[in-house]
């Protein structure tokens, strides 16, 4: 079993940043690739950023250019910076991590973290 824990997630004003961390159950053996998705009230969940164990990432059109994913050097651990914060980024954010190359292969997701940005 693999667990995901999204950490960093709060309220700010417009304009502001907020880095959000997506933790996995660490297995050296398994591949990782993490996304983030976000969910506002009343609107179907939707894809925000991933990277891949190859590190090659992807992001939705609304939030390029003021998103930045990244992994460092454990492989189960992602960052999304988020800057430049707009009232249309508010929504639980949540963290998906799919893992392969071992027993545990799977699609993970973790509880969410709120977003909350204030105009």
């Amino acid at each position: 079993e693999v667990y995901v824990v999204e950490t960093g997630g709060g309220s700010v004003q417009g304009g502001g940043s907020l880095r959000l961390s997506c933790q996995a159950t660490g297995y050296d053996e398994c591949r990782y690739d993490m996304a983030v998705y976000r969910q506002a009230p009343g609107k179907d969940r939707e894809f925000v950023s991933s990277i891949n164990s190859d590190g090659s990432v992807k992001y939705a059109e609304s939030v390029q250019g003021r998103f930045i994913i990244s992994r460092k050097n454990i492989k189960y651990v992602a960052y999304l910076q988020m800057d430049s914060l707009t009232a249309d980024d508010t929504a639980k954010y949540y963290c998906q991590t799919t893992v392969t190359e071992c027993s545990d292969r799977g699609l993970y997701w973790g509880r969410g973290t709120q977003v909350t940005v204030s105009s």
